[in-house]
């Protein structure tokens, strides 16, 4: 074909990566040439007829091949779309993924009813990555203190990043491994955190998207997948306030080990499990004693 247009190109890719087994290939298609041509995809279907020049052909090029060797769409776009934002991604910063605005939506509904009460809580997100979940409850609740750690210093600032320039509400972000760096005293009305959960043995039976691309930091849960849950229920109890929350996000199917592990701490006087919107227990959401 001596001319590629808008709309021949798209039909190729979405056939090309099909036959290559690339999820979404119609979307991912439209995304890309989108980006390649700097477009919003809107664009692509009002500007459907409209012949490729030649630099933009072999920009296109260049993306497709790098999503067909498995680079997420995310981090070849540089964006991820969460909650109300699209927020900045980079390879060393874990995808966030829809499952995890479960978290913050339930946060934000525990919020919701302090702020209820008149009171201003202090609110802590362990592993903060791209800032995504701290960042999106604090826009939807504002009036309240905003706290965020993060060990891996590219993660960190790329949450620096997006809090400055999605943030509506301040959120004081540093480095930190867990609640190692944080005072062992009752300062917190709510802890969250979406921590390293799956099992070694399963990450290499992961998509290629995630094993081979996101960080194993935020990924590697250690032999049973929850060695970082057992540490954030260690560090927790001295931070919380009385009646504080901590909500955790886990696997599809880690709820038992998950329960067997809180009846094992003093400090959790209720547990309960939130589904997301797949029907798994994807949150534990552990209550300290008053």
């Amino acid at each position: 074909m001596d001319v590629w247009t808008i709309k021949s190109i798209l039909s190729w890719t979405d056939t090309y990566f099909s036959q290559q087994s690339i999820d979404s290939p119609r979307l991912t298609a439209e995304i890309l040439l989108a980006k390649a041509l700097g477009l919003r995809r809107l664009d692509l279907y009002l500007q459907h007829d409209r012949p490729l020049e030649k630099q933009e052909l072999l920009d296109f090029k260049a993306l497709i091949r790098r999503r067909t060797s498995r680079e997420p769409v995310a981090y070849i776009t540089g964006r991820k779309g969460f909650f109300k934002e699209q927020f900045k991604v980079a390879p060393g910063v874990l995808i966030p993924r829809p499952d995890t605005e479960t978290l913050v939506e339930t946060a934000v509904e525990i919020l919701s009813k302090i702020k209820q009460c008149g009171r201003q809580a202090r609110v802590m997100e362990l592993g903060v990555g791209s800032g995504a979940v701290i960042i999106s409850v604090a826009n939807a609740c504002p009036g309240h203190l905003y706290f965020g750690s993060e060990l891996s210093p590219v993660a960190l600032a790329m949450a620096c990043t997006n809090a400055k320039a999605f943030a509506r509400t301040p959120v004081s972000l540093f480095r930190g491994d867990w609640l190692a760096a944080v005072a062992p005293l009752p300062l917190f009305d709510l802890i969250l955190s979406n921590p390293p959960y799956i099992p070694s043995a399963d990450i290499e039976s992961l998509e290629p998207e995630v094993k081979d691309h996101e960080p194993r930091l935020a990924l590697d849960g250690g032999g049973d997948g929850l060695d970082a849950v057992r540490m954030i229920l260690v560090q927790a109890g001295d931070r919380l306030l009385p009646s504080g929350r901590l909500i955790i996000e886990i696997g599809f199917d880690q709820h038992p080990l998950v329960k067997s592990l809180a009846e094992g701490f003093s400090w959790v006087d209720e547990l309960d499990f939130i589904k997301d919107l797949a029907g798994h227990r994807r949150l534990a959401v552990l209550k300290k004693i008053n």
